[in-house]
């Protein structure tokens, strides 16, 4: 009998050295950025439609007081937040609340009569009437020719000391830059402004929404515009390079601040790698968890199909746009062991989040840097979406 139990052990060992040794692949590829003092610590997740098949945790979450990164240190998303919002607002489309059709301005009519900036010449400003009002798709795909806040307005992302109503007021009586439609520029005052509709729409404030909608019912506990006093104290510090060295960057863009205001629709989110698991999991399961539907599979389809046509689209080659998503039209560089029609989107602090339905795997990448010269073309990107490519497929 104990011979039969040693020679059951043996074999289980032998079973489990080469999901191991995939485990130790994806290790290397990630641990020299940790090495090279590129970034002080990442966490990495590797999921498919059944769960969680490969986590990394290295360095450190805080340098100073020797922090180590754990699995549930909690970062700031930034504007991986974006397609958290648009989904949202398509969860009220999918209910028949609105259209991605309607002009913005039937929704929120402080936007009735916007103008469209012609030129500025000194002190000489020609404004016109656009030859449409934008449209909610406009602000899903970043096609609305609104431009970035005012300089009075930056506070609204730093100290977040606006309301969101606020904010968007604010938003709509700046001139466009563009015609609608007619271009691609990445807007985080359009985002904002998907997230007042969704106020209004709904009759909810902005994070009770998500909250409700989503995160609870996905169990994603750590996601949250707004920490408590215990998820701050796991949360990453963010670092920038000064003189060749990771120094600590406090203070700045989408700081959580005591009090404040304004959830940031376009950048304000906190979560985790097992939180955002749940989500991409749900993605890839045709927007459904166990038993929780979070979205239809036919209105997350229209989610993720390319709505920018010609239009040059997105922060690395070969890219296009959906509705909140940055989606991958034809493979290269760092999108190369990705599959045509993956979708997800990246931060500013060098966070990514990848969901490749073709290969039926998602990426989660979290790390908290400032100064990328582009996130979204990072060879830390890179090196886990090639790792992932290497493991089994489900």
């Amino acid at each position: 009998m104990r011979l039969r139990f040693c020679f059951v052990l043996v074999l289980l060992a032998l079973a489990a050295r080469p999901a191991a040794a995939q485990s130790e692949a994806v290790r290397a590829a990630m641990q020299p950025f940790v090495d090279s003092g590129d970034v002080s610590g990442l966490v990495t997740l590797i999921g498919n439609q059944d769960g969680v098949i490969d986590v990394q945790v290295l360095g450190l979450a805080d340098l100073e007081n020797k922090r180590p990164m754990r699995r549930d240190t909690i970062f700031r998303i930034a504007s991986m937040t974006k397609p958290i919002t648009a989904l949202a607002v398509m969860q009220l489309v999918e209910q028949g609340k609105l259209s991605v059709e309607d002009p913005v301005e039937k929704l929120l009519p402080e936007f009735k009569g916007q103008l469209l900036l012609v030129s500025k010449e000194g002190d000489t400003v020609t404004l016109k009437k656009p030859s449409r009002p934008i449209a909610v798709k406009d602000l899903l795909t970043h096609t609305s020719g609104l431009p970035n806040y005012p300089p009075g307005l930056a506070d609204v992302y730093q100290k977040r000391n606006r309301t969101l109503s606020e904010a968007t007021i604010a938003i709509s009586q700046t001139p466009l830059m563009f015609e609608p439609g007619s271009k691609w520029s990445y807007c985080n005052p359009g985002i904002d402004t998907l997230g007042r509709i969704v106020e209004v729409v709904s009759g909810q404030p902005y994070e009770v929404y998500l909250a409700e909608h989503i995160f609870q019912p996905l169990g994603m506990t750590d996601t949250t515009p707004y920490p408590t006093a215990e998820q701050l104290a796991r949360v990453a510090v963010t670092y920038g390079k000064e003189e060749g060295r990771l120094a600590a960057r406090p203070g700045g863009v989408l700081d959580y601040a005591g009090g404040a205001k304004h959830p940031v629709p376009a950048g304000g989110l906190f979560s985790t790698a097992d939180d955002l698991a749940k989500l991409y999991q749900c993605f890839l399961n045709h927007g459904t968890l166990g038993n929780k539907k979070i979205i239809g599979g036919k209105t997350l389809a229209e989610m993720t199909s390319e709505h920018t046509g010609e239009l040059r689209a997105g922060f690395v080659d070969g890219s296009a746009w959906g509705y909140g998503f940055s989606l991958v039209r034809q493979p290269q560089g760092v999108t190369e062991s990705l599959s045509a029609g993956s979708f997800g989107h990246g931060g500013a602090y060098g966070t990514q989040g990848w969901i490749d339905p073709q290969q039926g795997v998602y990426t989660i990448l979290l790390l908290q840097r400032t100064g990328l010269p582009n996130s979204d073309g990072s060879a830390m990107r890179k090196a886990l979406h090639d790792a992932a490519a290497r493991l089994p497929k489900p």
